[in-house]
């Protein structure tokens, strides 16, 4: 067994869905490998990492309208010290996945079709957010 560790910053441009599939497949590429797991982890408690279809730009629409409406900015929050998009960011990124865990085979993420990466920023401004990769195999 051979293990890859690395960090891929990403720039977000406020609330939404930023696509990091080609990053992380080109780095998973890099590590050489066949077969294995690799892990990612964002490091951050106010954005959070999806799978999700990559076809229909209207799904990434929905999913955020969804998002705001099972968390919304004038939900009356204790926590606001970062202003009214903070504590409903923390709700955001509780309800989605803070790891993702893509099985590699054949040397390739075994990722559908319709399956893109994305980070999802969930506070208005821009922010650069980090993902800590960890590939596990042969």
């Amino acid at each position: 067994m051979r293990q890859a560790t690395g960090i891929v910053a990403v720039e977000t441009k406020g609330q939404g869905f930023t696509d990091v599939t080609h990053e992380i497949t080109r780095w998973a590429g890099e590590a050489g490998m066949r077969e294995g797991l690799l892990t990612l982890f964002i490091r951050h408690t106010s954005a959070s990492l999806l799978i999700q279809e990559n076809a229909d730009p209207a799904v990434l629409d929905d999913l955020r309208d969804a998002l705001d409406r099972l968390a919304p900015r004038d939900g009356g929050w204790r926590h606001d010290a970062e202003g009214p998009d903070d504590m409903p960011a923390h709700i955001r990124a509780a309800l989605t996945q803070t790891h993702l865990a893509i099985p590699l085979i054949g040397g390739r993420l075994a990722l559908g079709i319709w399956q893109d990466i994305y980070v999802v920023e969930h506070r208005d401004r821009s922010h650069r957010r980090e993902l800590a990769l960890h590939l596990l195999g042969e």
